[in-house]
């Protein structure tokens, strides 16, 4: 089995939240600088002719007004800007798919075993892998060897009945005369067969289905036949 190639942080993947801007923004601020024009008009033309506006009102009215108009069309260019980044960077990923990645993640299972790797603490005489739901409730207990490598995840529960499919936290406890002394989360590995743009963020989806963000990823090495 080949090692793991470590992602290095230069490499990380630049990710967006905020969606590009939409079409109509530019249309609805010249609408409302319009409607904001008419009220201001409508203002002078009905001001108390004993007690007029003060010039000096208008002119903070209008700044007001233009500095919220120009904070607008900046946040939607910085939209624009990290939605680019975004795609720039799915092309980055080109290269990443058919490798298997090692990802920190819950498991999805569909009723196929998975290939997971456990961390076991030195000292541990025994080990098992802890598998709970989305509820929180511990679904499988699975004895596994005391010691540091990669492991098959059958996802069955105590009867011998596969799991229903769903997505499950897996952690390998380190056992010593019985006791706990140290708990792991159990890493996924899985090939990689796409990577996406979710929202303005890189997704990749993997081979059990699920997807995860790019920086999940803690390694790569090409994928076992």
């Amino acid at each position: 089995m080949e090692p793991l190639t470590a992602i290095p942080p230069s490499t990380a993947i630049p990710t967006a939240s905020a969606a590009p801007p939409g079409p109509s923004t530019a249309s609805a601020l010249s609408s409302d600088f319009e409607t904001f024009l008419r009220m201001l008009t409508t203002q002078m033309r009905n001001q108390d002719p004993l007690n007029p506006i003060d010039s000096a009102d208008f002119a903070v009215q209008l700044a007001t007004f233009s500095s919220v108009e120009q904070q607008v069309l900046t946040n939607d260019l910085l939209a624009g800007l990290a939605a680019q980044m975004a795609t720039l960077g799915m092309g980055q990923l080109a290269g990443w798919i058919g490798l298997e990645a090692e990802v920190a993640a819950p498991v999805r299972f569909a009723g196929a075993p998975v290939s997971l790797s456990a961390t076991v603490a030195q000292g541990a005489d025994a080990a098992e892998l802890i598998v709970t739901n989305d509820l929180g409730g511990i679904v499988q207990r699975m004895a596994i060897a005391p010691r540091s490598g990669p492991v098959i995840w059958d996802g069955r529960d105590p009867s011998g009945l596969p799991l229903p499919d769903g997505t499950y936290r897996i952690t390998a406890h380190s056992l010593a005369r019985g006791d706990t002394i140290a708990r792991h989360e159990a890493h996924l590995h899985a090939r990689i067969d796409e990577a996406r743009l979710d929202r303005g963020e890189v997704r990749l989806v993997l081979e059990t289905g699920q997807g995860v963000g790019a920086g999940e990823v803690l390694g790569l090495r090409p994928s076992t036949p």
